[in-house]
């Protein structure tokens, strides 16, 4: 009987799929949007939450990393509508997107991803950066790092190569291993700074705000665990919780102003672990949420600056990626200039 989400059980039987070597330390969720082809994020975390996948007979969460060998099960699930052969995605898109690599070599592509673009499809999208990029590229197997908010530009990781895939998962996985435990260890001591700076860091994440108001000079260091929830209709909501609270996850954000321009401040951000809509959040807790954004931020504030600067978007831009392969003997920095429509808004300020 068909779902009021667009989807139906099928008819055939449940799936068990052995995770093959070059699968391992996959997020689950990953895995599952591989398998089941065409289905939005919503879908995929539904069946996890339900207990309908599982690894090993056991139920799982949607980060759980897979294991060469392990056996997956995935329910009989298949879209209502499926996707005709002939959908394709606008030229526009695909010129865009084929304008937006800024480095390759032969493990990885670096994209510039502009604002308003999907890291990937689902959820009413049809085609994400990812699904565009492996149109542009058909004859290779291009897999996503990492993942952008829709509404953030900047810089973004596609890996050529399993093997690259792998390394790149590896290195955010211990920075977020690594930023979690100087984040326990600044809550027992109170100290951030160097004892942060000297925590091993797998992969550099940098990124360029505008925040509403006049933040002090120097770093603001933001340690405020946060919780994903979930609002009528699915969207998600994120909010800082008490330390005490089992329902947050550890978060470090680091602000440093830059410059202030009239009365706002434009900064740029280092995160130590990436979690959803982490630094909106915590420019948010600090009073100074971002400019234009209009989950977290100032509406009223958001509207003068639209009037003035011509701010229609999320100012927030991932400018850089600092990291190393084959072991720390080859060292990346990569550096995704600022959208341009960010770059007008500064200049009117």
């Amino acid at each position: 009987m068909p779902h009021s989400d667009g989807y139906e059980r099928a008819r055939s039987e449940v799936r068990l799929i052995r995770v093959p070597d070059d699968r391992a330390g996959q997020r689950l969720d990953n895995f599952l949007l591989l398998q089941l082809k065409g289905a939005p994020k919503s879908l995929i975390y539904k069946v996890i939450r339900s207990g309908q996948v599982r690894i090993n007979g056991a139920r799982v969460k949607a980060e759980r990393r897979l294991d060469a060998g392990d056996e997956v099960r995935i329910p009989p699930i298949r879209l209502r509508i499926a996707t005709t052969p002939s959908a394709h995605p606008p030229q526009g898109l695909l010129d865009v997107l084929a304008a937006s690599v800024i480095y390759q070599d032969a493990r990885l592509l670096a994209i510039n991803k502009p604002a308003g673009i999907a890291s990937h499809g689902g959820s009413g999208i049809g085609f994400g950066a990812i699904e565009v990029l492996r149109l542009l590229y058909p004859d290779e197997k291009l897999d996503l790092v990492h993942r952008l908010d829709r509404d953030t530009s900047g810089l973004m990781l596609v890996a050529r190569k399993r093997s690259a895939l792998t390394e790149l998962q590896a290195l955010m996985r211990g920075s977020q291993m690594g930023a979690d435990q100087v984040v326990a260890t600044s809550r027992r001591t109170g100290r951030t700074g160097k004892a942060q700076a000297d925590a091993a860091p797998g992969m550099v994440k940098r990124y360029l705000a505008l925040l509403i108001g006049r933040m002090p000079d120097g770093v603001m260091h933001v340690d405020a665990p946060l919780h994903v929830g979930l609002r009528s209709g699915g969207e998600r909501h994120v909010q800082v919780v008490d330390r005490r609270s089992s329902a947050g996850k550890p978060a470090m954000s680091h602000f440093r102003l830059l410059e202030r321009l009239g009365g706002q401040s434009y900064c740029e951000v280092q995160i130590d672990t990436g979690r959803t809509h982490q630094i909106r959040v915590h420019a948010q807790s600090l009073g100074h949420p971002l400019a234009g954004d209009s989950k977290y931020g100032d509406p009223a504030t958001n509207a003068r600056l639209r009037d003035r600067t011509g701010l229609k978007r999320l100012f927030l831009h991932a400018a850089s990626l600092e990291f190393s392969l084959d072991h720390g003997e080859t060292p990346y920095l990569l550096n995704a200039p600022l959208a341009p429509e960010l770059g007008a808004v500064l200049d009117r300020l």
